[in-house]
């Protein structure tokens, strides 16, 4: 016998679970429907940033939502391209992003903001030049990273001569020591460059390297004999005889000379040796004054053979300076020069042309005029043919004056 309560209850309990189980089934499908709803509304977008591409699955709509969904962030200054997106079907969405990059040229850094997405691109977009001789520490495919440093060099050519030879280099940096190393040549101990080792390699630099090497030299020098005037009172004035004809002397002479690139380029004297002494050479030289032949005329213009006075004297000689022309001919017409023998000749303004004067008793003819302050009576110019540097040494003086003669 069934407890009537008991299988009142027992049919309750029933209902609930078919009815939670009836509602059960109706989540489910609903939520199925949805989900299904939900995957048929996605669709893949292409998404491109600075050359690098990835895809994503989304149902957003909207450019932004779908960048944000990627974690892909936008700034005031990148710039956005949707020209190959559809909304709702898919394509590609583009980000140029704008970077900040570097450029050091020559150890000058500049700073850009460049869209360009390679190295290449952002030499392009900046109007920079590279050729095959420019070294940069990227290569042209890198990727543009937010403020990176491209470094430019460009090779400088340079022209080195050594050893006789002259070759030209093409090297990006350093000084002339790096040029040396690159070009393989060593330097000797005296060996230098110009410009010096330390210089900083420039465009079109000429380099020369010169070697240096010293020798000692032997050589023999001539030693220069002096020579001994002694007068003789028994010869005539202007006559001369050698008595002792002098000898060169020898000496021997060690140098040290420098060679560079085996040219001589100076020596300097390192001992001296004489090995035959010279021997002077003695002249005598007349003091006798010579025999002037009368003309017959013992007075004219106021003054008389034998006449005395007291003069005074200078020196002259025949070059430009002395004689206003160079030339050598004197007032008289005689001819006078430089290293001749000494003709005892005198100018003055006072004395007719021909005669002759004692001059602290050496003869002397009048053959040449003057400045006015040589028409001063005793005043008188003698002639030296030892040159300009003898008349300063001889000077100035008084003397005194015989008039032997008047007139040729």
């Amino acid at each position: 016998m069934i407890n009537q309560s008991n299988a009142t209850g027992l049919k309750a309990v029933s209902r609930a679970i078919l009815t939670a189980v009836i509602a059960f089934v109706v989540v489910i499908g609903v939520f199925a429907s949805s989900a299904f709803a939900s995957l048929a509304s996605q669709y893949n977008v292409e998404i491109r940033v600075d050359g690098n591409s990835f895809v994503v699955t989304t149902n957003e709509t909207e450019p932004i939502e779908i960048l944000l969904q990627a974690n892909v962030t936008l700034s005031k200054d990148d710039r956005l391209d949707i020209t190959s997106f559809v909304s709702g079907e898919g394509g590609v969405i583009s980000v140029d992003k704008l970077n900040n990059v570097n450029v050091e040229f020559d150890g000058v850094i500049n700073s850009y903001s460049i869209y360009s997405d390679t190295v290449e691109q952002a030499l392009k977009e900046l109007k920079i030049n590279v050729d095959g001789s420019s070294k940069l520490n990227y290569s042209l495919n890198d990727k543009i990273v937010d403020g990176m440093v491209i470094t430019i060099q460009n090779a400088k050519h340079v022209w080195l001569n050594a050893d006789g030879k002259t070759n030209s280099y093409a090297i990006y940096q350093g000084s002339v020591s790096d040029l040396l190393a690159l070009a393989q040549v060593e330097l000797g101990e005296n060996d230098y460059t110009e410009p010096s080792l330390d210089t900083q390699l420039e465009e079109n630099m000429k380099i020369n390297v010169y070697r240096v090497e010293y020798e000692t030299l032997k050589e023999s020098e001539e030693i220069l004999f002096s020579t001994t005037k002694q007068e003789d009172s028994s010869m005539i004035v202007g006559s001369e005889s050698v008595v002792t004809k002098g000898v060169k002397g020898e000496t021997e002479v060690l140098y040290k000379a420098m060679y560079v690139n085996g040219k001589l380029a100076g020596k300097s004297e390192i001992s001296r040796n004489t090995i035959k002494q010279p021997v002077a050479q003695v002249v005598k030289v007349g003091t006798k004054a010579s025999s002037v032949e009368p003309n017959g005329v013992t007075s004219r213009n106021g003054y008389s053979v034998g006449q005395k006075l007291t003069g005074r004297y200078t020196h002259y000689c025949a070059c430009k300076t002395c004689t206003g022309s160079g030339r050598g001919v004197t007032a008289s017409g005689k001819k006078v020069y430089n290293g001749m023998s000494d003709p005892h000749y005198i100018a003055c303004n006072w004395l007719p042309f021909g005669s002759v004067v004692s001059v602290d008793g050496v003869n002397y003819t009048v053959v040449d005029r003057g400045g006015s302050g040589l028409s001063s009576v005793g005043r008188i110019d003698i002639f030296t043919p030892e040159g300009h540097s003898a008349c300063y040494k001889y000077g100035t003086g008084s003397c005194q004056l015989e008039i032997i003669r008047l007139g040729w």
